[in-house]
């Protein structure tokens, strides 16, 4: 099972992105997803996270994610140190930064199980949206990890589950965070992007 643990303020679209992960990984034969959020009365600008479960067999453990294969941090602020036990061993943990992961893993520690990646989502959902909302440019990024997804597959739950008007601009979003992180020079553990 694929887990990806996701950390935002209210109104970022981190619940949306969980929903729009899962959807997207179901789209693919003999695949299963769940995604939900915890968060409680807040307002929006208030820390919540939202979860993604992706497994080739029928996910029955609806519990949090405590350990996680991917972690992101919709919002810089909300990473602190500590960050290393929510991350499973040779797991990532990618941040809206426009600072070098080498200037996060300083501020915030290191792990020799896992790396940080920095991407300036704001910045790009800024060029492309006009509006600094950063969810889908992690849908893009994680697409661009592995094999757990693809970029056609993201478009596909975008195309299924946002307005219209959001589409063509969310598409764009996608493709501009996969050449990023294709582009990057990604240095060891430290995933710096470029």
């Amino acid at each position: 099972m694929i887990e990806i643990l996701w950390h935002g303020r209210g109104g970022q679209g981190a619940f949306t992105a969980a929903r729009l992960l899962g959807a997207a990984s179901s789209l693919r034969e003999g695949r299963y997803a769940l995604a939900f959020p915890s968060f409680g009365p807040e307002r929006r600008g208030a820390p919540m996270r939202a979860f993604t479960k992706v497994s080739d067999a029928p996910i029955g453990d609806r519990s949090a994610v405590t350990r996680a294969d991917y972690v992101v941090y919709l919002d810089e602020t909300l990473l602190s140190s500590g960050w290393q036990a929510e991350v499973k061993p040779g797991g990532c943990v990618l941040v809206n930064s426009a600072r070098s992961a080498v200037d996060l893993t300083a501020a915030f520690g290191d792990s020799a199980d896992a790396h940080i990646i920095a991407i300036d989502a704001n910045g790009i959902s800024e060029a492309l949206l006009g509006r600094p909302i950063p969810n889908t440019v992690f849908l893009g990024a994680i697409s661009a990890l592995g094999n757990t997804l693809s970029a056609d597959e993201v478009k596909q739950a975008i195309r299924q589950y946002m307005p219209a008007k959001l589409h063509e601009k969310n598409e764009r979003i996608v493709d501009e965070a996969r050449r990023v992180m294709r582009e990057g020079s990604v240095d060891g553990k430290e995933g710096t992007l470029r």
